[in-house]
């Protein structure tokens, strides 16, 4: 059995939405316990936490960090040199950026074509580029594309639109007059269909998968008006866990290292085959509550962490 570290921090924040609460992390403290740990939240962005206090933090719901990332980033440094933080905070830095979509395509991994803009030209350019390559494609006869900023969480200021729009434009626009980048996609007729699949793994090992519904509404916005997963456990195909394991392999070639945990989120899509939406390896919700047969390997992992 593995040996429990003296103190271990589960890292959150210390306020949710009513339609997003953190089911995780009671489920990891009561069973962290039960194994004997002595384990507690940490509220990333309390001054009067001693982070030296504990031997393992473990990031698992700072869901607000996207809308102070420099107090997050320096709180980063800070508990790297005060403590282990998992995941890594090197790997975590690199997930931060939805630019290493473009180092895992280099890896080999595939990915949904992305363009990336920092000027109002580049992005409207973008979204013409995008846009036409769909239709030259026969995937949409509109062409339909999503807009989103480069460093985000919960789908924050994330559009799917036509691509004669002009909200595609304003949202591109309020992106990079702040100083951000404006990623660009296809929208991939499956995903908005509702077919998008989370492969979750555990220390380099699948555990479960998870199916949550579309999220965004054409036209800018979200299905509902709030952002509200619906998880609902799912199979995966052999090639799925196949697929899984290729894009840790690849997040290992360039990170170095293979993460306690992720979450690949793929969708099988006829225009582009099984490819990678994100992986997240900051802070994805786990979904213990629908899949308690994975928090073993989840409190496993922390213990040996």
């Amino acid at each position: 059995m593995p040996v429990s570290p003296r103190r271990i921090g589960i890292v959150v924040t210390d306020a949710y939405a009513d339609e997003d609460p953190d089911y995780d992390t009671p489920v990891i403290l009561d069973a962290l316990r039960a194994r004997g740990a002595e384990a507690e939240r940490v509220v990333w962005h309390d001054a009067a936490i001693d982070l030296g206090g504990f031997d393992l933090l473990v990031l698992r719901s700072p869901w607000d960090y996207p809308d102070r990332l420099p107090e997050f980033l320096a709180w980063l440094d800070r508990a790297e040199r005060a403590s282990r933080v998992v995941n890594a905070p090197a790997t975590v830095r690199w997930n931060l950026d939805k630019h290493y979509l473009a180092d895992l395509e280099r890896a080999g991994v595939r990915v949904v074509p992305t363009r990336y803009a920092t000027t109002m030209d580049a992005a409207t350019a973008a979204i013409a580029e995008v846009a036409g390559a769909e239709v030259r494609a026969e995937t949409r006869g509109d062409g339909r594309v999503v807009v989103k900023p480069v460093v985000s969480a919960g789908a924050r200021d994330t559009g799917l639109f036509e691509a004669s729009d002009p909200r595609a434009r304003d949202l591109a626009a309020r992106i990079v007059e702040r100083g951000g980048v404006a990623m660009v996609q296809p929208e991939v007729a499956e995903l908005s269909a509702g077919h998008e699949k989370a492969l979750y793994a555990i220390d380099g090992i699948f555990t479960h998968a998870i199916a949550k519904g579309a999220l965004l509404e054409t036209g800018g916005g979200l299905r509902g008006g709030v952002y509200q997963e619906n998880p609902e456990p799912v199979p995966a195909t052999d090639a799925e866990r196949a697929f899984a394991g290729e894009v840790l392999a690849a997040v290992a070639s360039v990170t170095g290292e293979v993460p306690l945990y992720a979450r690949i989120d793929t969708v099988d899509s006829a225009a582009h085959g099984l490819c990678v939406l994100e992986v997240e390896l900051v802070e994805p919700a786990l979904n213990l509550h629908v899949a308690p047969e994975a928090t073993a390997a989840v409190v496993d992992a922390i213990l040996r962490a």
